[in-house]
Parts: C-alpha cells; structure tokens; sequence
C-alpha cells in the first residue's frame, strides 16, 4: 500500500483497508480520499488529513483541491506511465465500435495494459481517451526485435579537449546539464537472454520514453482489428483506424507543460528544458541542445536540427563575403565610367535607341536609363566574379564539413551500424498488408512479402507519366507567364507618354522593363503556391500508389518526386531570366517572334540596365516571398488554429486539464512532417547556390531566415505540435544525393550568368581588345550597334512614329551598320565576345571543380579521432562480451558440478563411474 502523508501536519494513512473495517461509518469518506490522492501531488495531502480529521466531504469548499491531478503521464494507480494514447468520439456506429472492440482485444494479447477515461471526464463531454502502457515484458521482446541499443557499461572514452576559447564562447553555451542529459555509456542491442549483461537498475525507467512510444507505435502499426476466425490483411494497423474515423487521434504524450515544470519528480520537465533553452527567440544567438532534442525527440528529428544549425553556421562565412562584394559596388559607384556615359547628357542623351516593343513603343533616349544603369553596377561588377568563385568552393567545403559533422553524430548517438540492421526491420505495414504475394528470402530462408515485377514497372510507369504531366503544367504555365510579359509590356509603355520623347516612365524610377517583371514575378510567385498546394497531394498519392517497401524507400521517394517539382517550379522563371531572355531577340529589321509571327508576341529585350539585374528582380521576390509565406504557413496558422482548438480549455484550473487532452487539441506532426522542412530548405539552398552570381546578398537574407526558422520550427516541436513518435535516423537520407546535384549544377549556372547574362564579360573584351587608350571611355558606342530607321517594317514602327528627324536608331548588339557591304551581320567583336565567354565558362568551372575535388579529396569524411574511437569501442564492447560469456559460462559450469552430485547420490555406482570416465 503507497504511504499518504499530509503536507502540513506530516500525518500518515496506512491500511486504508484495515482503517475502513474499524469504522463502518467513516470507511467511505476515508477510502474516497485514498481514490482521489493516489495520484495527487504534495499539496493535495493536506485534503487527505481534513477528511480524516472530518473534515468537509467531497462536493463542499474543498472539492478543487481534492480533484486528482489529471496533469500527469500516469496511469490513475501513479506507477505505470502513459506511453501512448488514442481518442475517439463514440457516435453510436456499430462497425467503428466492434473495431475498436477486436483492436484492443487485440493490443491487450500483445500484452499492452489499457485505461480508458470516461468521455464524462473529458472537456467536450464526447471524447473517450485509451491509455497504452507497455509493461517491460513487452519493452523487452520488442527491443530484441527491434535490435535497440542500451548501455551495458559506463564509458571509459576520453573525448578530446574542447577547442573553443571558454571566455569567447561562454555567451553562447548552455548549461552542461541541458547539452549532456544523459552519462555516456557502452551500448549494444538489446538480447532477452543476457538481461543480467545490460546496466538495468530500474526496469519502469531503463527505457527512455521516447524508445517506449517507439515500440508501442510498432506494435500499433501491425495489430489487426478483425476478428479471430475472419483474417483480412486489410483489416490491419492503427493508420487505416484513424483513415476510417475509428479512432480521432494517435499519440505519445508531452512529459509537461512547456511553459511549467512537472511538479512530479519521476517526469523530466524535458519539454520544459527544450522551451527555456532552445524554443524561445530570446535564445537565437545560443547553441542548440541537439543531445536534449535527441533524447526527447529521437535521431531522426535530432539529425535535422543539426544539419540546420550547422547549414546556418556556415552562410555566416557567405553572407560575410556577400555583404563585402556588395560594398565594394557601392563604393565603386563613382568610378563606373559606362554609367557615366549613359547619363552624361552629350552622350546617352544624344544616342536615339531603337523602339523596344511593336506599335506602342516609341524611340526613347539613351539617358533615361540612367538610374537602372547604376542599380546594375551595384550587383554587376568585378566582385561578383570573385564571389561566384569564392560560392562554388563554399559549397563544397559546407557539404564536407558536414559529411564530418554527421560522422560524428552517428558515432555519439550510436547510429553508426544502424541502417544495415533496420532495413527490414523498417518494412512498411501498407506494404505487408497489401504485397499478398510470397517468396523465400534467399539470407534469412523465411517467406516475406514482395510485388511483382509487372505491377511494379506498370506503377512506375504510371507514376512518372503523372510526374511528367505536372511538369509540363509547371512548364505551360511559365510560357503563360512569358506571354503575359511580352503583352503587357506594352501596355505598361503606353500608360504614359512621355513629352521628352525619352523612355516610357510608371512612376519616377520604374522603366516599363522593371514593371513588367516585377508584376510577372508576383504572378509567377502566386502561380508556384498553388501548383505547389495541389502537387503535395498527388506526389503522396503516386508515392503511395508505388507501395514502397521500407520507409526509407518511401520517403527518398516522395523525396526525388517533390524536389524535381518544386526546382522546376522555383527555378523556371529564374532560368528563363538568365538564360533565354534578351537572347533570342533579333534585329530592328528582323525580330523574332513567340510562337511566329503570326502572334506579335516580340520575344522581349532585357532592361537598358541588363538582364543581371531582371535576374535580381526575380530571385529577391520569389525567395523573399517564399520566405515570408513559409514563416507565416509555419507560426501564425499553428497557433491561430490551435487557440481555437483549446479555447475550451483555458479557463480550466490547471490539474482539472489532463495531459491528454492539452495534447490531443495540438497539431498533429506526420511522419513526412520533417520531409517538408528539409525541402523548404533544400529550396533555399539552390536560391543561394544556382543564381548567387546575381544576388551578392542572397545569403544575408537566407541567414536572417534560418536563424529565425531554427527558433520557429523549435517553437513549433515544442509547443503546437503533439510529440512525434521517436525514429532513428543515421544522416539526412536523400536530401545529400540533392544537395550535391545543387552543387555541382550552380558552378555550372554560376559561370553562364557571369558569361551571358552579365557584361562583365563585353567590358573586359572591350577594356584589353578594343579601347584606344585601355579604359572603358567609349564602351557605350562600341556596345550599340545602328540601324536605318527607313528600313524598319511599319508593323514594328511607334504609332506616333516621332524620331526627331533621325536616320539612324542604336540597339544593344554587335553588328556591321548600314551601307557596310555585310550590313547587319555580326562583327568580328561579337565573335570574339562569345569566345572569351566560352572560354571564361570553361576555365571557371575548371577551376572551381578541381579545386572543390581537391578539398574534398583533402578533408576526409569521417574524422581520425572518430574512426579510432569507433575501432576502440569495438574492440572494447567484444571484450566485455567474451568476459561476460566466459562468467555465464563459469557460473553454469560450477552450478552444474554443484546440483549434479546432490541429484545422485543415491547412486554411488554411477557416481565412481562417472569420476572414472572423467580421469
């Protein structure tokens, strides 16, 4: 029997049952206060006392305090913990209660022990909540199953000296206790047969909870609900009951409050840790308890957050070199002498550009231009060349020094033989239940369950066939985009008419350029959000549709189908700007045309200013965008939907608002919830990396994000969503294959942008080939080629048709002028412009690839010290283990030599025998 004792008067209720025979009168009220104290905390002992002392009986002055303290992770006995729980609204449906009948009967024959709490004792007087609790000797049979790693002896590694400077870092460490919640043990998996082997010095605790949930939802996933005698492989797993509305809700519990530690000594107040230490924005500028995240979470979430801090880490050392080549364009404002001729008046002014657009526009001056030209410097200069490079080593260095990083991790939370053993281990229900088909092992020689080659290659088909039908629409909707461009250009050029005669204005500083893609960009944004809405849902369904095997074959999946649609969609517009735009444009006598000519859609020209600065439009708004939406999608819509969730509970008394129910009225966190971080990441990574050479500042403004996500995404795990079930994880899976692609891909990009869509290229052709005086005085005219205006077609002259009384018209190309005997075609210049830039393209990418195999080569993937620790925890677990078997056997031997002769010594014959065979 549990001691009861009062708070305030230290007095103690023992054999409450032998107390109640005594005094038949007062036996109710004394056993009605053993039933509601059993799981109160301290303070609720001094209603015990009051009600043996005569106190007022339950319904009276003292009912609030003599409620039981529903805030808790316990069965009402105090003693077994609540490892999982399942709700349900119980609306009279015959079908959904008989599942429910044979699900738990069935729970129950795994030997899971059940509770269930009364839909009266919950808020909303509908809800009926089950508590699971696995007593050990599940926990046992499960962990050998699953192969889980436990300590069996207190480690003896040194680890290496620490090599920050204390005094620098302080500000930014947490306390030891918070970084290091567990001693560091030797572990190795878990054997039934060897208990006496592993450090088990309390069973109800020898299991973390986050193991404990773990195995529950293994067992959960694969019990069937049908009813002994009917076997129906359907009928199987708790994902199809909450499909079918059998059951609401399925989920391990939070140990607290976040905001409150648990005033139960045996719960951790982890949550509680995790929200003071990790969650809170006050605590950006800290470093995150991966160790704390691990144990409360499990690897798979913990590996995340570190891979994000450590990505966070190192755009620091980008965003430094980002915001230096942006200042040194700034500072060399002044001395861009190509600038300097646009806006001089007897220069740009005095130049007559040719129409942009059919009808609508008309001849413009050089000049007005002037204040694009010089936002262009800013972003187009000899820095950019030097940042690009400097990008393409960066990345390379950020992926292997991450490759470290996670060796190490998989060495300190014990995942580094992981994945071979899971791998069957991991098969997915959905896979066992609808695979029928059987076949023999050809290790293991036991049946298992496999798909045909024939569904498998017709479902394979099927599922690129879709994939493919939605990048086409991404792709039919990004040439809509290119229409919408080309159409309303010229309208935006006939808004106003400008009396000078220069360049069409909307507004002060907005060229009909800058309009146009500004609002095609917001479109395009606008157009990626609700492809992507849609998509999400039928990649999960084809992905589903191709019944993979494990749930790391699932997720690389859903994995490869998502990221080729979101680059196609993300990156389309940013490819378009780069690569195509101004490109295909043609001359004043010939132009080319969308779709013919039959279309008057004229293929657009890049801004006077440059397309580099179009492709700056373009990556700020979609990045930005996406940024800010992706914030607002993971903070603001959480809480807003979780306020309207709890408002019936908040104006509870605090131990009146069970566990249960603040959990169940959270958000629930699905198994893929984490796949969706990681792309909104990955998204984000190729922004930094493909189009860097554009936006000098683009990972400034990714830093700023990341370090606000880590503390969003924190807050989320910690205060919105339920708890996760716990997962291992031994690296980032599928998103590392990615992310070299990304790398390997943006040198490429890198170097196209700096060659064609930058004229960093031309000016230095200009600068060492053709200026007189070798300075850039003249590279205006020498970069504009001229035009008669008689011989332009009247379907591509302005309406008002003013040119001053000019002949001639200037556009941005290198061809021979009229009256030359090759009029019109390219220069010699133009030759040589596109050779430098294929030989800038080839030596870039060169150079930068030989030097990120050199430091790849150079930087090992596992670090020394980690290796030798991990030969070193080898050598010593099997030496434990050879030690551990030799006793065993000793002690077998001995016990045996000892029970033998007392069986038989009745049998003295035997006996002399027996010593005779064994001298």
């Amino acid at each position: 029997m549990r001691r009861l004792t009062g708070k305030a008067k230290e007095e103690t209720l023992i054999e409450l049952q032998s107390a109640s025979d005594s005094l038949n009168t007062d036996g109710p009220a004394v056993l009605t206060a053993f039933r509601i104290n059993l799981h109160s905390d301290d303070s609720s002992g001094n209603g015990v006392s009051a009600l043996c002392e005569g106190g007022p009986l339950p319904g009276h002055s003292e009912t609030e305090r003599l409620q039981p303290n529903r805030d808790t992770v316990f069965f009402r006995d105090g003693v077994r913990r609540i490892d999982f729980v399942l709700s349900y609204v119980d609306d009279k449906d015959e079908r959904k209660q008989e599942r429910r009948k044979e699900f738990e009967a069935n729970l129950q024959k795994e030997g899971l022990e059940l509770e269930t709490e009364d839909k009266s004792e919950s808020k909303d007087h509908k809800t009926y909540f089950l508590k699971i609790h696995a007593p050990w000797e599940v926990l046992a049979t499960y962990a050998n199953v699953l192969n889980i790693k436990v300590p069996f002896k207190d480690s003896d590694m040194q680890h290496g000296p620490d090599v920050h400077l204390d005094w620098l870092s302080c500000p930014f460490r947490l306390p030891d206790h918070i970084m290091h919640p567990q001693t560091d043990y030797f572990t190795y998996p878990f054997d039934k047969n060897k208990m006496d082997f592993f450090l088990i010095n309390d069973k109800e605790t020898f299991f973390p909870p986050s193991t404990r949930n773990r195995i529950v939802f293994y067992i959960l996933a694969r019990v069937p609900y049908y009813r002994e005698g009917h076997k129906d492989r359907e009928k199987t797993g708790i994902k199809r009951l909450l499909n079918n509305g059998t059951y609401t809700a399925a989920f391990p519990l939070h140990d607290c409050r976040y905001w409150k530690r648990a005033r139960n000594a045996e719960c951790e107040s982890e949550r509680f840790n995790l929200y003071k230490h990790w969650a809170r924005f006050l605590c950006f500028y800290k470093e995150q308890p991966l160790n704390l995240i691990k144990k409360y979470y499990g690897e798979k979430i913990g590996i995340y957050f570190a891979w994000l801090g450590f990505y966070t880490e190192m755009l620091f050392f980008a965003a430094v070199m980002g915001v230096i080549c942006f200042t040194y364009g700034a500072l060399s404002y002044g001395n861009n002498k190509s600038s300097e001729e646009i806006c001089d008046a007897n220069i740009g002014g005095n130049i007559l550009m040719c129409p942009l657009c059919d009808k609508k526009c008309p001849f413009w001056k050089l000049n007005s231009t002037c204040f694009s030209s010089w936002q262009s410097h800013l972003f187009d200069n000899e820095g950019t060349v030097f940042f690009a490079i400097f990008m393409g080593i960066w990345v390379t260095l950020f992926l292997e020094f991450w490759k470290r990083r996670q060796a190490r991790l998989e060495y300190e939370w014990d995942l580094v033989d992981f994945e071979e053993v899971q791998q069957q281990l991991q098969i997915r229900p959905e896979f066992e239940i609808k695979c029928t088909n059987r076949r023999q092992n050809k290790i293991t020689k036991e049946m298992e369950p496999y798909l045909p080659v024939t569904s498998k290659c017709a479902r394979f088909c099927f599922s690129g066939a879709t994939v493919i039908f939605w990048i086409s629409l991404i792709v039919a909707c990004i040439i809509g985009v290119i229409a919408y461009r080309l159409a309303v250009y010229a309208a935006f050029a006939s808004i106003i008419k400008d009396p000078m005669r220069k360049i069409q204005l909307v507004g002060r500083f907005i060229t009909p350029q800058l309009a146009t893609s500004v609002t095609a960009s917001c479109i395009n944004f606008v157009i990626i959000m609700i492809l992507n809405f849609f998509y999400e849902k039928v990649a999960i369904w084809i992905t589903d549709m191709e019944i993979p095997k494990t749930h790391l074959e699932y997720e690389n999946r859903l994995t490869i189908k998502m990221f080729m649609f979101q680059f196609v969609n993300y990156y389309s517009s940013c490819f378009y700007v780069a690569f195509f735009k101004g490109k295909f444009v043609g001359y004043p006598g010939k132009y080319s045309y969308m779709f013919g000519n039959f279309t008057k859609l004229r293929n657009e020209e890049c801004d006077p200013g440059g397309c580099l600065i179009e492709l700056t439009t373009q990556l700020v708004i979609v990045m930005a965008g996406k940024q800010v939406w992706g914030n607002i999608q993971e903070a603001l819509l959480p809480l807003m939907r979780n306020w309207w969730s709890s408002r019936k509970g908040r104006h509870n008394p605090e131990n009146h608002y069970s566990r249960w129910e603040q959990d169940y009225v959270l958000l629930n966190f699905s198994q893929i919830g984490l796949f969706y971080e990681y792309l909104e990441m990955v998204i984000q990574f190729g922004f930094i990396t493909l189009f860097v050479a554009s936006f000098p500042l683009a990972p400034v403004l990714a830093l700023f994000n990341n370090i606000l996500e880590i503390r969003v995404d924190a807050w989320k795990f910690t205060t919105q969503f339920r708890r996760p079930v716990a997962s291992k994880a031994r690296n980032i899976g599928a998103w590392q294959e990615i992310l070299n692609s990304v790398a390997i891909l943006s040198v490429v990009t890198n170097a196209f942008i700096m060659a064609f869509t930058s004229d960093m290229i031309p000016r230095m052709v200009y600068l060492y080939a053709y200026s007189k005086d070798a300075s850039m005085s003249g590279y205006i005219n020498n970069s504009l080629s001229v035009y008669n205006i008689s011989q332009i077609h009247p379907d591509n002259m302005p309406e008002d048709n003013w040119h001053n009384s000019t002949a001639t018209c200037r556009y941005r190309d290198y061809r021979y002028p009229p009256g030359h005997e090759r009029q019109y075609t390219h220069t010699m210049q133009f030759w040589h412009i596109l050779a430098a830039k294929m030989a800038f393209i080839i030596i870039m990418e060169h150079v930068v690839f030989v030097v990120k195999f050199f430091v790849a080569w150079l930087i090992p993937d596992v670090p020394s010290d980690v290796k030798a620790r991990i030969k070193r925890e080898r050598y010593l677990i099997q030496e434990y283990l050879h030690k551990y078997e030799v006793e065993r056997l000793k002690v077998q031997l001995s016990a045996s030599f000892i029970t033998e002769p007392r069986s038989e010594t009745s049998l003295t014959p035997d006996k002399h025998e027996v010593v005779s065979e064994c001298s």
